[in-house]
Parts: structure tokens; C-alpha cells; sequence
């Protein structure tokens, strides 16, 4: 279990061996990720700069209440908020900056198949990749939510939304990153979440990863191109693990 969850965040950083080997093509993966990521955190200064006045707002029924309680309810609602916020917009940066710059991480993913061995002829096209943002940043919002949620478990809320933040949304980056080279098998929606299931921690050990480093300054940036390799290894991953013993992998 451990391993594999150590081998997921493995197949992330041979995804950054691609910065020496592929430079060209890794570079080209920073310009959507750049604008998007200019956006959000445009969005999370707001957020922050309007933040205290959002608590109070929240919180008009504690203003008879003796100190230091108030205090405490809005230091905890605000970094509550916060936490949810920077979920959603890590969730939010990764399904923009893959609808705009799906033919600079389509470059990508097909020099990483190339690494593997064996390149689809099709790839999965702009309105996957729009249909798949749309999803994912529905499923955002409810991470974001049930992130929020459980900062308001008593005593356990201010470390389990951050690490169940962390781990939720790193799993979501992890499925719609891998997703790709899946479709461009062909391969459905039940057919995919089988193969990932013979690989869950290291899906889980690449999504956590992924999303502790897109939580660095300006780390998502240059994170997100070795992501889109990263993840198209962890594909191949999958599809080896589900081939019968015996067969060669491509």
C-alpha cells in the first residue's frame, strides 16, 4: 500500500524528468497554465481582502457573546473558507488551464505515449477536454463544500479540512489528468474507473502530490506540464496492470 502510494508520486516526478528531456514541448505547457493560474490567484486575493467582512456576515449571532468566542468562531469560519477556497481553485486552475491549453497538453501527452511506446491515433479532442473541465469543476464545488464541512467537526475540523482538501481534490487532479489517455483509447467511463481501481494508491500517492506542490508558490505552473506526463504514465500504468499475465506490454 505504501509502496504504491510512493510509486504514484514516483511516475509525478519522472513526469518533471521530461523538463530536461522534452524542454521544448514542456514549455509550451506553461503559458495557459501561467494565464490561469494569473486568474486565480487574482480570485484568492479578493477572497482574502474581502474575507473578514464575509465572516462577520456569516456570523451575526455571536455579537452578544463573551470573548474570547467570537473571535475564535471567526479565526476558525475564515480559515474554514480559505481552506475551501484554495480546494476549489486548485480544482478550478487544473480544468481551465487543460480547455485552454489542450493542444499544448495534447504535445505532451503524445510524447509521453511515444516514451511508453504506443500513441493513439486519435487524440481526445478540445470538447473532451471542455466536457471533462465541466465535470470536474462540479465536482470541485462539492469537494469544496464537504471540505468546509468538516472544519466544523469539533475538535478534529482544523486538521481533517485540509488533509481531507488535500487528499479529495489531489484524487480528482489524478482522475481528470489520467483521463486522457484513457479516451483516447476509447475507453468509457465504467472501463476507466475499473482500471483505476487496480491502481488506487498510486492514483492516490500522484493526486496528493500533484496538489501539494500546485499548493507552492507559482508551483502549478511548472507543475502542471509534468503532471500531464506524469499522468499519462500512470495510465500506462493501469492499462499494464489490467493485461493478462504474460502479454508484453508495447
Amino acid at each position: 500500500m505504501l509502496s504504491d502510494f510512493f510509486s504514484g508520486v514516483g511516475l509525478l516526478l519522472r513526469g518533471f524528468g521530461f523538463w530536461r528531456r522534452r524542454p521544448g514541448v514542456m514549455l509550451l505547457g506553461l503559458v495557459p497554465a501561467a494565464i490561469v493560474f494569473a486568474l486565480m490567484l487574482a480570485a484568492l486575493i479578493a477572497l482574502g481582502a474581502n474575507l473578514p467582512s464575509l465572516v462577520v456576515w456569516l456570523t451575526p449571532f455571536d455579537d452578544a457573546w463573551p470573548e474570547p468566542w467570537p473571535t475564535i468562531i471567526a479565526s476558525a469560519l475564515g480559515a474554514v473558507l480559505l481552506g475551501g477556497a484554495i480546494v476549489l481553485a486548485a480544482v478550478t486552475f487544473t480544468a481551465l488551464t487543460l480547455a485552454v491549453g489542450d493542444p499544448f497538453y495534447e504535445r505532451i501527452w503524445r510524447a509521453a505515449e511515444q516514451e511508453l511506446g504506443e500513441v493513439p491515433e486519435a487524440g481526445a479532442g478540445f470538447w473532451r477536454a471542455v466536457r471533462s473541465s465541466l465535470a470536474l469543476l462540479g465536482m470541485g464545488v462539492l469537494t469544496a463544500l464537504l471540505v468546509v464541512l468538516a472544519g466544523f467537526v469539533p475538535l478534529l475540523g482544523a486538521a481533517l479540512a485540509p488533509t481531507l482538501g488535500i487528499v479529495l481534490s489531489g484524487r480528482l487532479l489524478a482522475v481528470e489528468l489520467s483521463s486522457r489517455a484513457f479516451e483516447a483509447r476509447g475507453i468509457p467511463g465504467a472501463g476507466q474507473r475499473a482500471l483505476r481501481r487496480g491502481i488506487r494508491w498510486e492514483l492516490l500517492g500522484f493526486g496528493v502530490a500533484t496538489q501539494l506542490l500546485f499548493m507552492v508558490p507559482l508551483g502549478a505552473v511548472f507543475t502542471m506540464p509534468a503532471a500531464v506526463a506524469g499522468s499519462t504514465f500512470l495510465a500506462g500504468r493501469a492499462l499494464d496492470a489490467a493485461r493478462p499475465a504474460g502479454r508484453n506490454t508495447p
